[in-house]
């Protein structure tokens, strides 16, 4: 099975590592070399374009299925969830799984006036009671990609009045994932998304959107950008536009371009094609007597207890990570079958 990147991603190694960063397209590298350049120079107008942001915004809005004015564009997952945190009413339950990822739980955590609650991961559903106030989950567990139930989350929080906030950090890019589904979504652009770092992407429904307070906003958040410059923004972004932070527009000028070829190879496409690989990479490590975490579905395969063959991938220029004491590899669209048989050949010896 040949990979679907063509002749948008070099690879130099066996790169099976996009759960800790994808690898950018040649036109995302382009796009940011000839805005630096420019910067270097004078020879722009600016620091960089809004279009560009608005094109980025827009494509990840069609990744997710939800319209661009739901979208807003920001640094950092943790910088959206601590928008959303500040925003809890105090005293408040917010539900989560034992082993989330930082970034999604410290904002709450660090409240002091809020009441985290923490449960295995395959019980969140049925841990939902009339108390919870919000529900946080990622969609694919970053340390050994396992899979949320997120019908049944969804169906329990609705049951009980609870908010939902979604992290699709290690999903957006190659699951399906329908953002308007949930109250918030956060999603940062450096992981399945292949952008740069210094891209993320905040969604809030219109009606969770009213529970939020802006407060980072600055110009960038004002209905009319040039008008909103000096003293305080007289008039908000109608739209999630008002949640935006400050722009990078390296980043977004490369992410303009990322997104583009995201869209142009489907994520249906990109998720068949990962998710075979995936499970060619388990039959594989069966075969050699290695039990991956249960993770039916998930382009990202966890083995416990190999930590310490990492050294031998890496010298082999086979990239792989180390998380929760987990050996971890994860598939994108430019990798291919032959990605798969080598990293198991390493660790055959």
């Amino acid at each position: 099975m040949n990979s679907l990147g063509g002749s948008e991603f070099e690879p130099a190694t066996t790169y099976l590592n996009t759960s800790t960063c994808g690898l950018l397209p040649r036109r995302a590298v382009e796009a940011v070399q000839a805005l630096a350049a420019e910067n270097g120079t004078g020879a722009g107008d600016g620091g960089g374009s809004f279009d560009s942001v608005d094109a980025a915004r827009a494509s990840f809005a069609r990744l997710v299925g939800v319209p661009a004015g739901r979208v807003a564009v920001g640094g950092s997952v943790a910088v959206h969830v601590g928008l959303i945190a500040a925003s809890v009413p105090p005293g408040s339950e917010v539900l989560m799984a034992e082993g989330e990822f930082s970034s999604v739980v410290t904002p709450f955590a660090v409240r002091g006036d809020l009441k985290p609650r923490y449960v295995p991961l395959e019980s969140l559903a049925g841990e939902v009671r009339p108390e919870t106030a919000l529900v946080a989950v990622s969609a694919v567990q970053s340390g050994d990609g396992r899979i949320a139930d997120l019908p049944a989350v969804r169906a329990a929080a609705a049951a009980h009045g609870a908010r939902t906030l979604l992290d699709c950090t290690q999903a957006a890019g190659w699951l399906p994932v329908d953002a308007g589904a949930y109250d918030y979504t956060v999603t940062g652009g450096y992981k399945f998304l292949v952008s740069p770092r210094g891209t993320s992407f905040l969604t809030v429904t219109e009606e969770a959107q009213e529970s939020l307070v802006p407060i980072h906003a600055g110009w960038v958040s004002g209905e009319s950008i040039w008008a909103s410059t000096y003293g305080p923004v007289e008039q908000l972004a109608h739209s999630a536009r008002r949640f935006d932070e400050p722009t990078a527009f390296l980043a977004y000028h490369g992410a303009e371009q990322s997104l583009a070829v995201l869209e142009e190879v489907g994520v249906e496409r990109i998720h068949t094609h990962v998710t075979a690989l995936a499970d060619r990479f388990r039959a594989g490590l069966a075969s050699l007597g290695h039990e991956p975490v249960a993770a039916p579905g998930s382009t990202v395969v966890a083995v416990p207890g190999l930590g310490d063959l990492h050294p031998r991938l890496v010298a082999a220029g086979v990239k792989v990570a180390v998380r929760a004491g987990n050996l971890r590899a994860a598939f994108h669209l430019y990798n291919s079958t032959a990605d798969v048989d080598r990293a198991l050949d390493v660790l055959a010896g």
